[in-house]
């Protein structure tokens, strides 16, 4: 049996009113509570740049000055730095640039409206095809209605637009493993540079494709010919940043020199020390310095750690990097600056109940829909969630992911519907012969 997800239902004018209302909502609300709220969302002092979305905002602005991609970690931040990826400088300057420092970032704000509201849109097109109008169109409300996406359109991080890149990516994988065309495999290879830009752990992410050619039975000729498309496409566009760390740094640096540091933090559990019998089985680290670094020695602090702690206390490690991560990720939600009316706590529980509508939903699909057709959702969530497991797992990086999830969840609510429906139609009819017609 082959792959091919359910062909898209034909878009009716009022599908198009409807959804072009949705997003329409999106992004009013979205400009709304930027320009309301405006600085609220900072995270840090632009004065003293102090957390990543302030230290983004300066490199934007050496960039301007002429100066060379720079990140404010352990250094004055003057220095060429390949501890960030550039995508996010980048962008930054191509708004700061002609509006200044604060129109720029107000601009900034705006554009991530416009990319929430189109995440919408690629919502649609991805659970339609992968379920039918319906559930898509209950996935887009949900999205609107989640107070995280209009957060991550007023806070200045890479989240809003990885989250859109990362949606365009699985789309455009969705259409390559139907169409077998050549162009839509370059747009791959566009959209996966585009996204390692930002985020460089997405750069594996059309290995998935694999499992969606073996569906569609394709030959190992057009495997090997379309993974060179999708490869050479991305070693080309990545090839600036390459050459640049080599002229820089006079050695090659495939993305970044910072992975020690995600890895390291991501064996502290619950933000605490490792137990107190580390230290003296390791004496050579200090408490005080131990989560300082992002280097190899970082990495091997981490692997010590990891050692010591799965060798001496294995079930409360074995449950941190199990369910503890996917709290971390998918419980623990992205809302650090809460929007009235709606406050942290609310969020909480909000957000618990939206992961287990899921996951009720993630199960009843599995019973009742083909499995193939669900392959580029479940791949791609297994994919960012296997990746986030070694290093820190926390609500801002699973946030993107979240929207591959959605379908999910509207899936459920769309069979609760169907089912209480249901029940009240035979009640109804159960009951139709006591009563008399006049």
């Amino acid at each position: 049996m082959r792959f091919s997800m359910q062909r898209p239902e034909e878009t009716r004018p009022r599908d198009r009113i409807w959804l072009a209302g949705i997003m329409a909502f999106v992004l009013a609300v979205s400009c709304f509570v930027v320009l309301a709220h405006n600085d609220y969302f900072l995270l840090g002092d632009l004065n003293q740049p102090n957390n990543d979305d302030v230290k983004y905002v300066r490199s934007a602005q050496t960039l301007l000055e002429g100066g060379p991609l720079t990140y404010i970690n352990h250094d004055s931040g003057t220095e060429p730095s390949a501890f960030i990826m550039p995508g996010m400088p980048l962008l930054l300057a191509a708004f700061i640039g002609p509006f200044g420092e604060q129109g720029g970032i107000v601009a900034f704000r705006l554009f991530q409206c416009l990319e929430q509201a189109a995440c919408v849109y690629i919502l649609f097109l991805i659970a339609r095809r992968v379920f039918d109008r319906r559930v898509a169109f209950v996935a887009c409300v949900i999205m609107a209605l989640y107070p995280p996406d209009y957060f991550s359109s007023g806070v200045i991080l890479t989240e809003s637009t990885f989250r859109l890149l990362c949606m365009l990516l699985v789309l455009s994988m969705m259409i390559a493993a139907e169409t077998r065309k050549g162009s839509s495999y370059i747009a791959v290879g566009v959209l996966t540079a585009a996204a390692a830009y930002f985020k460089p752990h997405a750069s594996l992410l059309p290995g998935v494709m694999l499992f969606l050619w073996m569906r569609e039975r394709y030959s190992v000729r057009e495997m090997a010919k379309f993974t060179a498309m999708i490869a050479g496409t991305f070693i080309l566009l990545l090839c600036p940043w390459w050459i640049r760390n080599m002229l820089t740094f006079d050695r090659f640096i495939l993305f970044t020199s910072s992975a020690g540091s995600p890895f390291l933090l991501g064996t502290r559990i619950n933000y605490q020390m490792p137990p107190a019998g580390f230290f003296d089985a390791y004496p050579q680290y200090d408490p005080a310095t131990l989560f300082k670094g992002w280097d190899d020695g970082a990495i091997s602090k981490g692997l010590d750690i990891l050692r010591y702690g799965f060798s001496h206390h294995f079930w409360t490690y074995l449950r941190w990097y199990t369910l503890g991560k996917l709290e971390g990720l998918y419980i623990d939600p992205y809302y650090w600056r809460p929007i009235w009316p709606i406050q942290r706590p609310l969020m909480d529980a909000l957000q618990k109940i939206l992961m287990s509508v899921t996951f009720v939903g993630f199960v009843w699909a599995l019973i009742r829909e083909r499995f193939g057709r669900m392959l580029p959702l479940l791949l791609t969530f297994a994919y960012f969630t296997a990746i986030y497991i070694p290093f820190v797992a926390f609500g801002r990086y699973g946030y993107p992911t979240i929207a591959f999830i959605l379908p999910f969840a509207a899936y459920g609510l769309c069979q609760a519907w169907d089912f209480i429906r249901l029940r009240h139609k035979v009640r109804i009819k159960s009951s139709g012969r006591y009563t008399f017609n006049k």
